[in-house]
């Protein structure tokens, strides 16, 4: 146990290029799930895609398994908004025979995912010129991307009627109308819970499309932080930290 103990930490957190691509192929992983869980979030659920959420939700357990065998704190872990969104999304995949489909919507929560790791976000600001550059930017379009899904997909299961053409673009047609208080009025919700998911879209959707736009015209700054005093803003060239002089050694593509 102690030899796949040391495997999995070596897989998720080393520094080797193979433990680098590993943590890739994660992500690839969380992306192609959440393309699935959209796909078949609004039709019903025979014995072929019953059997692959079943299997997907045992590998999402065992990636969820694998992550909290090895944190150093595991209750912290555990609470963090992700971990608490995967445990949701792996009940619902594996009692997929006995849960009504309304509640795939649930299974968006994957998307939350995406990015929200310490490693890979170490591995991004190491490898991708753009992305260190840009973190905030490209985080904030992740965030606003992720709210868009989770609220079409539930738009979509829970409001969209049936006998529409095009639910999934009716869906999302909607959210986008609210989320930028376009309001074209086409289409409506008209019921209380309704008006409910609207006002929430709005609020939340505005406040995540006004922190994308203010980390694309604001300065860029890269994250590292100062061994001395702390900071951990900085000019993407920095060599020096503007608050104590500390000499940075802010990590580059060509860093070895």
């Amino acid at each position: 146990m102690a030899q796949i103990k040391k495997t999995l930490k070596y897989l998720y957190i080393g520094h080797d290029p193979v433990s680098v691509w590993f943590r890739y192929g994660l992500i690839l992983f969380d992306a192609v799930t959440i393309v699935f869980f959209v796909a078949t979030a609004h039709i019903s659920h025979g014995p072929g895609i019953t059997i692959a959420s079943m299997f997907v939700g045992f590998l999402i357990l065992l990636d969820f398994s694998a992550r909290l065998w090895i944190a150093r704190d595991r209750r912290k872990l555990f609470f963090k908004i992700y971990t608490l969104a995967d445990l949701v999304v792996i009940v619902s995949l594996m009692l997929d025979p006995f849960l009504s489909g309304n509640l795939a919507f649930l299974r968006i929560l994957r998307a939350l995912r995406l990015i929200h790791s310490f490693h890979l976000l170490r591995d991004l600001r190491r490898d991708v010129q753009y992305f260190r550059t840009h973190e905030d930017a490209v985080i904030a379009a992740i965030n606003l991307l992720v709210f868009v899904f989770v609220t079409s997909t539930a738009v979509l299961v829970f409001f969209i009627p049936e006998d529409s053409q095009t639910p999934y673009i009716d869906a999302l047609y909607f959210t986008m109308a609210t989320l930028t208080t376009t309001g074209f009025g086409d289409i409506t919700l008209d019921t209380p819970g309704g008006k409910l998911i609207s006002v929430f879209i709005m609020v939340v959707g505005v406040a995540l499309f006004v922190r994308l736009a203010q980390a694309i015209f604001m300065p860029q700054k890269v994250r590292h932080k100062c061994r001395s005093c702390g900071l951990y803003r900085h000019d993407p060239d920095a060599v020096h930290c503007k608050h104590c002089g500390e000499v940075l050694r802010i990590e580059t593509g060509g860093a070895s």
